[in-house]
C-alpha cells in the first residue's frame, strides 16, 4: 500500500541495520520522518495508523549516491554519444533515496541550469537530490558566474567538480584548482552547505599530485576534497589509500570492474589502515562509459547504472564476509558526514524516512523515500512525470 506522506504508518519487526545492526525493532514514520524507533513489540501505534509486519526482513538506510549524471553524460564520440537524461523509476529500483548530480566532459552542451532544473524536477518526484556546479573544465561553468555564489546562494548546490589527471580535463593549473577549492569552501560556510570539491580522476601519471598542491597552496581542509573513480587504475588506487590515511576521503565507483572491483578495493582498503569512515561509493550512473586505446583514441563506448551499488554490497557480505552493518557504510553513514548531511544515511528519530526493505539473499523488496513507497515487491511503483 502507498500512503501520505503526512499519515503516521508503523512498521513492525524489522530486522534494522541502522546502519550499526539494533535487531528486531519498530518504526513509526509520520510526515515524511521517522518519530520513533523500539524494540519489536513496543507499543507505539497511533489510532488508526496503518500498521505493516515486515516479518524479521532487512531494514536499512537508503542509498545516497553522490555521483550521477542526472541529465546525461558523455558525447565523446559526437553527439549521437551523449547519455539521455535518468529516469527517476532506475534510481529508486536500485534503492536511491537522495542523488547528487553532476556534469561531465560536455560543458559545451550540458548546463548547470537543465541540471539545477533537473535537480529540482526530481526532488518534487519524491528522492531528494542536490548538485554539483562545475563541469570538467576550469574556468568552471556557473548559474551566478562564481563557484562561491553557487554553494553559499542556490539551495541544491552543495560544492563543485572538475576533472584532473585526465586527457579530458582543461589542465588547470594549481593556482586555479586551489581558488576552485578555496571559493567552493567559503560558499559553504556563508550556505552552511559541504562546501566540497569533486574531482574526477583520469588515468595521467600525475595522479593524486594536484589535489596535494591544493593543501601544500591553500587552507581548504582535506576533508573538503574528494578524488573519485579512484579504482580505474592500481596506482592512482595505491595513492588514494595514501590519502585517506592521511585524513582524507576517498571515493570508489561501483561501476569500474577492473582493475580494482568495488568491494575488493573496499576490502584493501580496510586491510591498508584506511578508516573505514573515509571511504565512500558512488555510481557514476548515466554518465558515459568510454574506452580509449593507448594513444587517447575512442575505442568503444557505454553507459553505467545503478544495479552496481547494492550489487557491490552483497558481494561483500556473501564473498567477502563483511558484517552487512559495515558494507553498507559506504554508501549510507560515510557520504552523509562527508555531503554534511545529518538527516540522512541512517535510521534514527528526526531523520527522514528512507529505507530498504531487504530479503534473505539481499535483494531489494520496497524502498521508502521521506515516508513515500517508491518500490514494492522489487519494482518501482512509482515513476516520473513523462514515463510509461
Amino acid at each position: 500500500m502507498n500512503f501520505s506522506l503526512l499519515e503516521p504508518h508503523l512498521f513492525r519487526n524489522a530486522h534494522l541495520f541502522a546502519p550499526e545492526e539494533r535487531g528486531m525493532c519498530d518504526l513509526l514514520v509520520a510526515g515524511g520522518k521517522i518519530i520513533a524507533i523500539e524494540q519489536a513489540g513496543a507499543d507505539i501505534a497511533l489510532p488508526d495508523c496503518p500498521i505493516s509486519d515486515l516479518n524479521g526482513a532487512t531494514v536499512c538506510p537508503g542509498f545516497i549516491d553522490q555521483h550521477v549524471h542526472l541529465i546525461g553524460g558523455g558525447g565523446e564520440a559526437g553527439p549521437h554519444t551523449r547519455t539521455p537524461e535518468v529516469r527517476l523509476s532506475k534510481l529508486v529500483a536500485a534503492g536511491i533515496t537522495s542523488v547528487v548530480g553532476l556534469l561531465g566532459t560536455d560543458g559545451v552542451t550540458r548546463h548547470p541550469e537543465s541540471l539545477l532544473a533537473k535537480t529540482r524536477a526530481l526532488e518534487y518526484e519524491g528522492i531528494s537530490a542536490w548538485m554539483l556546479t562545475g563541469a570538467y573544465g576550469l574556468p568552471s561553468p556557473t548559474l551566478t558566474g562564481s563557484v562561491e555564489k553557487d554553494v553559499a546562494l542556490i539551495d541544491k548546490v552543495i560544492g563543485v567538480k572538475c576533472a584532473i589527471s585526465d586527457h579530458r580535463s582543461s589542465a588547470p593549473t594549481s593556482a586555479q584548482l586551489a581558488t576552485m577549492a578555496a571559493q567552493s569552501r567559503v560558499g559553504g560556510l556563508l550556505g552552511t552547505k559541504a562546501g566540497i570539491s569533486v574531482f574526477h580522476m583520469g588515468n595521467s601519471p600525475r595522479e593524486l599530485e594536484p589535489v596535494y598542491d591544493i593543501l601544500h597552496h591553500a587552507d581548504v581542509p582535506i576533508t573538503k576534497l574528494l578524488p573519485t573513480h579512484v579504482n580505474r587504475a592500481q596506482s592512482l588506487f595505491l595513492a588514494a589509500l595514501r590519502f585517506a590515511r592521511e585524513g582524507g576521503y576517498i571515493d570508489i565507483t561501483s561501476s569500474i570492474d577492473e582493475p580494482i572491483d568495488p568491494a575488493s578495493a573496499i576490502m584493501t582498503a580496510r586491510e591498508g589502515d584506511v578508516p573505514s569512515s573515509r571511504v565512500t561509493l558512488s555510481s557514476d550512473g548515466n554518465g558515459s562509459q568510454p574506452h580509449f586505446d593507448a594513444n587517447g583514441n575512442l575505442i568503444g563506448i557505454g553507459v553505467a547504472g545503478f544495479e552496481s551499488l547494492l550489487e557491490t554490497v552483497q558481494k561483500l557480505v556473501k564473498q567477502h564476509h563483511l558484517p552487512l552493518e559495515e558494507a553498507l557504510l559506504p554508501l549510507t553513514r560515510n557520504v552523509a558526514e562527508f555531503l554534511g548531511f545529518g538527516h540522512k544515511g541512517r535510521l534514527s528519530p528526526g531523520c527522514d524516512a528512507d529505507f530498504i526493505v531487504l530479503d534473505e539473499e539481499l535483494r531489494i523488496q520496497e524502498v521508502w523515500a521521506k515516508g513515500k513507497q517508491m518500490v514494492r515487491d522489487g519494482k518501482a511503483c512509482v515513476k516520473g512525470t513523462f514515463e510509461e
